[in-house]
């Protein structure tokens, strides 16, 4: 299995694998010195970032678990760093 393909604009594509390194925004905080709510909020919506849990319990948040695969961590720090 390929780690990059190609999308259409022709730059390469990091594709999250299962055996890649998955991290938590606990540890990419820590790493990057942001706040874990500020890790969060900058992958919530990205595609390939495992998301477990969801709509809580009536008058309950809803409380998500992100998992972060290593190839998403570096496809946004790519984004980002422009």
């Amino acid at each position: 299995m390929s780690q990059h393909t190609q999308p259409p604009n022709g730059g390469a594509r990091s594709v999250p694998n299962a055996f890649d390194a998955i991290y938590t925004p606990t540890e990419l905080a820590e790493r990057w010195k942001l706040s874990e709510q500020s890790i969060r909020r900058l992958f919530q919506d990205e595609a390939g970032v495992l998301k477990i849990g969801g709509g809580g319990a009536r008058g309950k948040r809803a409380y998500v678990t992100l998992r972060i695969p290593r190839a998403v961590v570096e496809r946004v720090f790519q984004e980002r760093s422009k």
